[in-house]
């Protein structure tokens, strides 16, 4: 009798502890996509800000003559912090890999949270001079080194963090949590272009969402301190990037290649919509900038449903081939159409459509990408290609355009430049080897 009850109660508890288990790693679950998606937030937020008031600040900052030289000097300096991520990738990659993910993440978003309170404060050129634009650019580069490594140590800690019948519902938070600050960074304009008149805006306005963004710092700091650990090798005695770059030379050039065509697609579409609106169709700024609360919005909705997808498939590649297929035969209608009939409802169609491809393919992009990188070297990898791809075709992306408009005026060109970038990322795509699901 003593020993039945006995035997019934380890039961009890061995299934107690089956039931907490489960719930245990729910909540670590959710506590990673909260860790990871602030750091994410902060620095997309301030992106879409940038971009946004992108006329403006280079008003202020950079007052030299003609129409389109204060606004490429402006673009130059949101581009300037890309040259600094592949640094930061290799700097702070190495550091998750060997400290871990929770210190590499506690660093990256101290760093951003720098970065975007320089910009914020920093006095006009009609007030300090030349010393203005130096502020913008310092502080643009210190995000660029944040953000070098923020993207490998936070996507490889959701992917560590999820199993493998979720990992890509993981990853798509990463993505999730872009689009909703991309998306809080577009209303925020949008009521500050529509609330305030053009001197106040001018005079103080345009600080607002970036002082705001510093509030996401200390939260996600804390959070971040607080985190479940997920990889460290403190005993390694050769760098992970000597290590990736001897051994995984393909996968960072083939994935680097990879992300080329979302990369530029998302930087045109997401950040210099608004912009190539105002200059080339014409639209008022503020009904120019729902187009970027549309792309961020679209990103939160679909990003974890693709993530939800990518877990379900038996392999990432067919996905990925299919929607950079219909990418490429979309872009040139998609631009025809703006340009033909440059209507709210238009350009709404075009960027939620476009916004909408990026999304589905996002979640088993990263996984295709992460698979072929082993645990202890994967936020390096990651970090590199992520970087590198994303400073020559994405950062610069803007700039790129624009130079591109001015030398040809021909309105087309930022589907021309899309349409380069995503036939590269085509064919990189048919030649990468897709790995079983790695630890």
């Amino acid at each position: 009798m003593q020993e039945g009850l006995e035997a019934a109660a380890i039961g009890a508890g061995k299934a107690q502890g089956a039931a907490a288990r489960p719930a245990s790693q729910r909540a670590m679950q959710r506590r990673a996509v909260v860790a990871a998606s602030l750091g994410n937030a902060l620095e997309w937020f301030d992106f879409t800000v940038f971009s946004f008031f992108a006329v403006l600040i280079g008003k202020l900052f950079f007052p030299v003559e003609g129409e389109y030289g204060s606004l490429l000097l402006s673009l130059a300096t949101f581009g300037i912090g890309f040259v600094m991520r592949p640094l930061g990738s290799v700097v702070i990659g190495n550091y998750a890999d060997r400290a871990g993910r929770k210190p590499a993440l506690t660093l990256t978003i101290g760093l951003m949270a720098l970065g975007t309170a320089i910009i914020g404060l920093a006095p006009t050129y009609a007030q300090i001079g030349i010393a203005a634009p130096l502020l913008i650019v310092a502080g643009r580069l210190l995000q660029g080194f944040s953000a070098g490594g923020e993207v490998g140590a936070a996507t490889s800690f959701l992917m560590e963090s999820g199993t493998r019948a979720n990992r890509g519902f993981m990853v798509s938070w990463q993505m999730a949590g872009q689009g909703a600050s991309a998306l809080a960074g577009a209303l925020c304009g949008a009521l500050l272009t529509r609330g305030l008149a053009p001197e106040a805006l001018e005079s103080w306005g345009w600080r607002v969402p970036f002082l705001l963004g510093l509030m996401i710092g200390p939260v996600g700091f804390y959070i971040r301190r607080h985190l479940d650990e997920t990889h460290s090798d403190h005993a390694r005695e050769r760098s992970a990037f000597a290590e990736v770059l001897r051994g995984h030379g393909r996968a960072l050039l083939l994935g680097t290649l990879l992300i080329l065509g979302g990369t530029a697609s998302m930087y045109v579409v997401v950040f210099y919509m608004p912009s190539y609106l105002v200059k080339m169709a014409h639209m008022p700024p503020a009904t120019s900038l729902l187009a970027g609360c549309a792309a961020g919005a679209t990103l939160l909705v679909l990003s974890p449903l693709a993530g939800w997808l990518a877990d379900r498939l038996p392999r990432r590649k067919p996905l990925l081939l299919a929607v950079s297929l219909l990418s490429l035969l979309v872009v040139w209608p998609a631009f025809s159409a703006v340009q033909g009939q440059p209507s709210l409802a238009t350009v709404l169609a075009v960027v939620v459509g476009l916004v909408a491809l990026l999304s589905t393919s996002s979640p088993a992009g990263f996984l295709l990408i992460m698979e072929s990188f082993p645990r202890k070297v994967r936020a390096t990898g990651l970090a590199i290609v992520y970087a590198s791809g994303v400073t020559l075709f994405g950062g610069f992306a803007q700039f790129i355009v624009t130079w591109l408009l001015k030398l040809s005026g021909d309105p087309m060109a930022p589907a021309w430049y899309m349409l380069g970038c995503s036939a590269v990322s085509f064919a990189a795509l048919l030649a990468f080897r897709e790995q079983a699901a790695a630890d």
